[in-house]
């Protein structure tokens, strides 16, 4: 017995990496799903994935929300270039993949999935906003996880947490980030509500579906 539920356990490991493994092909893509572009390691990238990183597994600076229209497929995010813009998932790829990040796909669990038409209205309607480079919470800019957490807000999918800009390696807030406010003559917004896509991948209402293949 004690050699069977060795085997099973080894079995469902293995299973959970073929899964985390997945590749996932345009066709299979939902309306809805929503797209998180792994951190890279240096600049703001990297400092937004160092004080917000919640496993080793995943590390993410970047997500958006897909809109499949037709024979079409859309991302609505808050880009830092362009605002809060629709954009053809091809150019988002483009824009977003190098050498040596994912583009990873996750999906509300069924029962969440209402949600869904509502979010996409909501998002359609906050596109030309401006990108909020302050990361403070308002409604005239916004950010990519703001831009997503209002999106489902009135079905509340996500949750607002105090955020933190403390380098876990010093204990200290992140010289990245004291240098990044001062700039703006803005105090470092410590405890100020606020997301971001490490948390909102983290959600128990989501399932990561897998890793989206290159787009030609």
């Amino acid at each position: 017995m004690k050699a069977q539920r060795i085997f099973f356990s080894i079995l469902v490991i293995l299973l959970s990496q073929l899964c985390f493994a997945q590749k996932v092909e345009t066709k299979n893509l939902k309306n809805g799903d929503l797209i998180f572009v792994e951190a890279e390691q240096e600049n703001l990238s990297g400092a937004i994935n160092r004080v917000t990183q919640r496993d080793k597994k995943n590390s993410f600076d970047h997500i958006g929300l897909l809109e499949v229209e037709h024979d079409s497929i859309f991302v609505l995010h808050a880009s830092s270039k362009n605002g809060s813009i629709r954009q053809n998932l091809k150019d988002f790829y483009d824009s977003q993949k190098n050498n040596q990040n994912n583009l990873v796909v996750y999906r509300l669990k069924k029962e969440y999935q209402k949600a869904i038409p509502l979010a996409i209205k909501t998002a359609k309607n906050m596109l030309g906003k401006p990108y909020n480079w302050s990361y403070i919470l308002n409604e005239n800019t916004y950010y990519c996880s703001d831009f997503i957490e209002k999106a489902f807000r009135k079905s509340q999918i996500f949750t607002l947490e105090p955020m933190t800009f403390i380098n876990p390696a010093t204990g200290e807030i992140d010289n990245f980030w004291k240098d990044f406010y001062n700039k703006q003559g803005l105090e470092v917004p410590e405890g100020k509500l606020g997301c971001n896509p490490n948390g909102l991948a983290a959600s128990e209402k989501l399932t990561k579906i897998g890793f989206l293949t290159p787009l030609k």
